[in-house]
């Protein structure tokens, strides 16, 4: 899909800096990838055999809470779990938000 394709190309600090921990079964062996293409959406992270999808949020996120809420409604028809994270938390505490996907994970084992 070349707009996941072009996402890749363009990601932000945040999703390069949750890349870099998430890549290559860093994180407790699963396996995640970005950019992924799920009913018409473009998820900014997934973890397809236990259905976790991991978005993160710049501000303008703010101002869009009621189309994130529809995204996120969409992606869980599908099967998904879905969570999120603002840019900022990521990069002052990424420590933090591995912790807490990985509790996400062992919820939906």
């Amino acid at each position: 899909m070349k707009i996941a394709r072009k996402l890749r190309r363009n990601e932000t600090e945040a999703e390069k800096l949750l890349w870099k921990h998430l890549r290559g079964r860093r994180l407790d062996g699963y396996k995640f990838r970005r950019q992924v293409a799920i009913g018409g959406y473009v998820a900014d992270f997934a973890a397809l055999e236990p259905r976790l999808i991991i978005e993160l949020d710049g501000g303008q996120h703010a101002e869009q809470v009621v189309r994130d809420e529809k995204r996120t409604a969409e992606l869980e028809k599908f099967g998904f779990r879905v969570i999120r994270f603002w840019n900022h938390d990521v990069i002052a505490n990424i420590d933090g938000v591995m912790e807490a996907v990985l509790q996400e994970l062992l919820l939906v084992r």
